[in-house]
């Protein structure tokens, strides 16, 4: 049995290899990133800047880190399923040596998003830019894979635009941060929820199961559950597993989880705008305009428009008359009412789905 929503101890090499083949639909993974930083990082009050100098973030060489960089990537493609997706987080550091595999392995990039962070920590010896970003890889298994992507829940998250791939986030702070006893940081690289949120988000379904081989202290698995998605996580450090076991045991179990299924257009009934005309909503004949009154149209029997010499359907006739290579008729065209309202044509489409399609 696949061993879902637990924490799976050990070396992510070593406890990748025992999972079956196929059994995951998504990857998201916060490998070591090879800081190879020199000497302790200090601020210019001489105090010392709490940076990454674990032992996991340690490698002999480039030759070392491309190697674990491979093994690992090779059995988190053993185990996605062939429609499944993977994540991967990085620096300057690393990034580009992890794309370098990821594509000699067979995974076909989607985007590369770019976390900006809102809140950076400063570049205290004035030598570079400060470092306000980090880099995330999308990719799905192959070219050819049917992945899962939620586009018009990203776009509902963004406020009815097109979710972009430059994320603003604020680094993980405040009550979020997870902190020990003596009040020191738990993990020195522990990621924002809102990061793993929108990743979630954007490409899973409910019930999914997300594979998260440097589990930490538990992000992933955190945002996994809040929203109604499975997890697995492989962790080594036992200190890691105390603090995400507490964490998730913390959040409650989803009762209804169907306030998590994505927006999904395509699987919504097609109302074409003849079906509008035929059930009288607009009627042959009637003018339609855009919400400036700067182009009439004559509505047709066979739902179709024209206008002098022009015609075509509602969304063909908005185009040409604005000169773009497409529009959508539905928001575009307005019908003039008794009361002299202009009602757009999306108002009487919902208005006939819901009369036909609506229990």
């Amino acid at each position: 049995m696949l061993p879902v929503n637990q924490i799976l101890q050990g070396d992510s090499l070593s406890v990748l290899k025992t999972l079956p083949d196929e059994c995951v639909d998504v990857v998201f993974a916060d490998p070591p990133y090879f800081m190879q930083l020199g000497g302790d990082l200090l601020r210019p009050d001489s105090s010392k800047v709490d940076a990454v100098t674990d032992d996991w973030d340690k490698f002999e060489n480039f030759e070392a880190y491309d190697q674990f960089t491979k093994e690992w990537l090779t059995e988190a493609r053993r185990v996605l399923k062939k429609d499944g997706t993977l994540w991967v987080i990085g620096s300057y550091h690393n990034i580009f040596r992890v794309g370098y595999q990821l594509q000699n392995l067979g995974f076909w990039i989607l985007n590369d998003v770019v976390w900006v962070k809102t809140n950076p920590m400063p570049n205290f010896k004035g030598t570079r830019f400060t470092n306000a970003h980090e880099t995330l890889i999308w990719c799905s298994k192959s070219e050819k894979s049917k992945y899962t992507f939620n586009y018009e829940s990203m776009k509902a998250f963004n406020d009815g635009l097109q979710m972009r791939s430059d994320w603003q986030l604020p680094i993980c702070s405040g009550s979020e941060r997870l902190k020990d006893e003596a009040g020191k940081k738990v993990h020195t690289t522990q990621k924002p929820e809102g990061l793993l949120y929108r990743v979630i988000l954007s490409s899973t379904q409910p019930k999914d199961i997300i594979l998260d081989p440097f589990f930490g202290t538990g992000t992933t698995g955190a945002v996994a559950k809040k929203m109604g998605r499975r997890f697995i996580g492989i962790e080594r450090d036992p200190v890691y597993i105390q603090y995400a076991q507490k964490r998730l045991d913390a959040i409650p179990d989803i009762i209804d989880d169907t306030m998590f299924e994505p927006i999904s257009k395509k699987s919504e009934p097609r109302i074409p705008f003849g079906s509008v005309i035929e059930h009288g909503l607009v009627k042959p004949g009637e003018k339609l305009f855009d919400v400036k009154r700067k182009f009439c149209a004559t509505v047709r029997a066979d739902g179709s428009l024209e206008t002098g010499k022009e015609h075509g359907s509602i969304h063909q006739l908005g185009a040409k008359l604005q000169g773009l290579p497409s529009c959508n008729g539905w928001t575009f065209w307005y019908v003039h009412k008794k009361d002299d309202r202009l009602v757009v044509l999306d108002t009487l489409r919902q208005q006939l789905k819901q009369e036909l399609f609506v229990a």
